[in-house]
């Protein structure tokens, strides 16, 4: 079973930094994206950074210039760099991992595609 194990939560002040790591686990067959989303009390969650197959980047407009996503070490790893923290950055962020839909098989394995989310860490940041 596919799991995301997120990490680096926490309290920080307005204008610190922090970096969220996430890593997948489990049976997977192809990437197509890792990202972050977020969402804090009483409203929607929201899309903060991905980052595809091929290297390609989006962020939120929110939060361009201050964070940055970035592979953490294996292909199946995520991090956000978040610097220059607003009040408004505080929420839970979630890390997303979209493989691709269907089955998919290698020698005597499959592998089931679909879109997976972390159990959420706490961003607090502190004016």
């Amino acid at each position: 079973q596919v799991q995301l194990v997120e990490s680096g939560g926490g309290l920080v002040q307005s204008g610190g930094s922090l970096r969220l790591s996430c890593a997948a686990s489990g049976p997977i067959f192809a990437i197509n994206t890792m990202g972050w989303y977020r969402q804090a009390p009483g409203k929607e969650r929201e899309m903060v950074a991905t980052l595809s197959s091929n290297g390609t980047t989006k962020y939120t407009d929110s939060v361009k210039g201050r964070f940055t996503i970035s592979r953490d070490g294996a292909y199946n790893t995520v991090a956000l760099q978040m610097n220059s923290l607003k009040s408004e950055d505080a929420a839970v962020y979630y890390c997303n991992l979209d493989l691709p839909r269907g089955t998919y098989y290698r020698g005597s394995d499959s592998y089931t595609g679909g879109l997976y989310w972390g159990q959420g860490t706490q961003v607090t940041v502190s004016s």
